[in-house]
């Protein structure tokens, strides 16, 4: 039997200081590529592969190319952690980027599967008259509250329920928050939403509102991985903010199990969850369990046994949550 899944993951359990098996990285450390012929010949294919990519209708790399160009300036003039361009682990997040329509076509399958035989629409469809009588206006907004809320407890789930937290501790091994950052995501992650869109779906709520609405989730989930210290108090409570996000992300014991809302903090103020201190902000990021560093690496870490395999073989935790 494999007790793996009866393990409780790691970010939901206290953390002691003394837990952390590796030091702080050095914020400063640039590691960069040596300049030697194979790095300048790899340089060239990347770029003429990226340039065909944008050729054949791969609007990703563009993307990436636009929220670059607005996230290094803010970054740069109101960072909150002076970590360089060329951070740890800049390449496998970027490579995320890129891959991103592959991994989402595999996430969109496997959440329709799951959405079926999740059984969850059945509960929508009996709910489906009584939405049918609300006015326009009602069920848009009963739609929207619907879904995020429901996506509150996916989520909050996905750090408590160890299956979950499997594919979602991938989002969190990044040691360095920015522009880029948030698409480090394994495909099967997101999947677990299935069950609530398609309860949604099945209730009658506008199909085009609730799509939008997952879009401008993940968006606004970008802004929230940015490097920067806007506190931005007024605004806190809301919607979501990289001061609100960073703390969800922060590997520090005060900071477990908190601030799991995607739009909408109000989720966290109900439900006991939120905490944006006024203090300094977080000063670590990261898993405490090694993850490894590529994104192959990655996407197949989820389905191992266990990871005290993973230790036997002598995977180091500083090197593994890069």
């Amino acid at each position: 039997m494999d007790t793996s899944l009866l393990d409780p993951p790691a970010s939901a359990r206290p953390v002691m200081p003394t837990a952390h098996p590796w030091p702080a990285p050095d914020p400063t450390a640039r590691h960069r590529a040596p300049h030697t012929r194979r790095t300048v010949a790899l340089t060239l294919a990347g770029t003429v592969a990226a340039l065909a990519s944008i050729a054949v209708g791969n609007t990703a790399v563009g993307a990436i190319a636009v929220l670059f160009v607005i996230s290094w300036p803010l970054e740069r003039l109101w960072r909150r952690h002076p970590v360089g361009v060329r951070r740890l682990a800049l390449r496998t997040d970027l490579a995320y980027a890129v891959a991103s329509p592959a991994l989402q076509f595999v996430g969109l399958v496997a959440a329709v599967v799951l959405g079926a035989v999740s059984l969850a629409w059945l509960p929508g469809l009996a709910l489906r008259p009584a939405v049918g009588l609300l006015p326009g206006w009602v069920r848009t907004t009963a739609g929207i509250l619907l879904f995020d809320v429901l996506v509150y407890w996916t989520h909050r789930w996905s750090h408590t329920v160890p299956l979950f937290w499997r594919f979602h501790a991938i989002h969190h091994s990044t040691r360095h928050l920015d522009w880029v950052s948030g698409f480090r995501a394994h495909p099967l992650d997101g999947a677990f939403i299935a069950p609530a869109f398609a309860f949604v779906l099945a209730a009658g709520f506008d199909a085009e509102i609730t799509g939008a609405l997952a879009v401008l989730q993940f968006v606004v989930g970008i802004w929230a991985h940015l490097n920067v210290r806007w506190r931005l108090r007024k605004l806190r409570f809301l919607v979501l903010t990289p001061d609100f996000h960073h703390w969800h992300h922060a590997n520090e014991p005060e900071a477990i199990n908190t601030n799991f809302s995607t739009l909408l903090p109000v989720w966290d103020l109900l439900f006991g969850t939120f905490r944006v201190p006024d203090g300094p902000g977080p000063r670590r990021y990261g898993v405490d369990e090694p993850v490894p560093t590529s994104i192959g690496a990655q996407l197949l870490h989820p389905f191992r046994r266990t990871g005290r395999r993973v230790r036997r073989r002598g995977v180091r935790a500083d090197a593994a949550t890069g």
